[in-house]
């Protein structure tokens, strides 16, 4: 027996669901992304669909994939006589975006706060979309968005702003959604750069690379490579020199591309004592 359309299971504390109700919100989200009436949109997390619904008047396809069973169920109830809505129950950090969608295509959600980082890493895996909207937790956005020198800026900018460009659009109330969080949220864009500042083969090790270096973020940075790469002083002084980077600077003041050009010259450094 079907389980009625409208019927909607509670919400899970354990998956972190808040849904987005207020309409509109929902339109200036879809807005932001702008789908083509020929596009495939990959949405994750579409919960009860009220952003779905909206996607699927504008797109020509739309793939939604939601962890909770309940949710799944009830939306392929819904859209049972669309053939352009597919559901996919499963767990977004776990399904290839590039895979389910088939072909090029756009990124939505309104993300669970507690696997905010891990989900944005993982939806700029190749095969990129061509653009992604998200809602996220307000302190969120402005670290993806921070720039050096801004209190904000941190591991999570550089390493997002190597990949995609950044943009904060606007900020959502607690109130647009049911239940309620207890933060402020906000809608960002990132948009895949054409030729990622990293390489692919290289984006592990200069995550990690980045990551020791905000965890030393009051040390100026010739103490960091060091610590972090074991080199001397006199080499350390050379790398840095080569980098073109002054030896007294700090992490929160490097750009995403004087990172990268740390870490390769470090790797060139190393190769050459191995």
């Amino acid at each position: 027996m079907r389980m009625r359309r409208d019927a909607l299971p509670p919400p899970l504390k354990r998956l972190g669901q808040h849904f987005l109700s207020d309409p509109r919100i929902l339109g200036r989200i879809v807005d932001a992304l702008a789908p083509g009436s020929a596009e495939t949109v990959v949405e994750i997390g579409p919960g009860r669909g009220a952003l779905t619904e909206r996607l699927r008047e504008r797109a020509g396809r739309v793939v939604a994939i939601e962890l909770d069973r309940a949710l799944a169920h009830v939306l392929r109830e819904r859209y049972a006589d669309d053939d352009r809505v597919t559901i996919v129950q499963g767990d977004a950090l776990r399904t290839s975006l590039g895979d389910v969608a088939g072909e090029d295509y756009a990124l939505i959600g309104n993300i669970p706060y507690y696997i905010t980082t891990p989900l944005l890493f993982h939806a700029l895996e190749p095969p990129r979309p061509s653009r992604a909207v998200f809602v996220v937790q307000r302190e969120v956005a402005e670290r993806l968005a921070a720039t050096p020198d801004d209190g904000a800026y941190g591991a999570l900018s550089v390493n997002v702003q190597a990949m995609a460009t950044v943009e904060t659009l606007f900020a959502i109330p607690a109130g647009a959604f049911q239940p309620a969080p207890s933060v402020e949220s906000a809608a960002v864009r990132l948009t895949p750069r054409e030729t990622p500042l990293v390489a692919p083969p290289m984006e592990d090790e200069f995550r990690r690379f980045v990551q020791g270096a905000f965890g030393l973020r009051r040390k100026q940075i010739r103490r960091v490579i060091r610590t972090l790469s074991g080199l001397d002083v006199a080499t350390t002084t050379g790398l840095l020199d080569a980098a073109g980077v002054s030896g007294e600077t700090r992490p929160e003041r490097l750009t995403p591309e004087q990172f990268l050009a740390l870490l390769q010259a470090v790797r060139l450094v190393s190769r050459r004592d191995s």
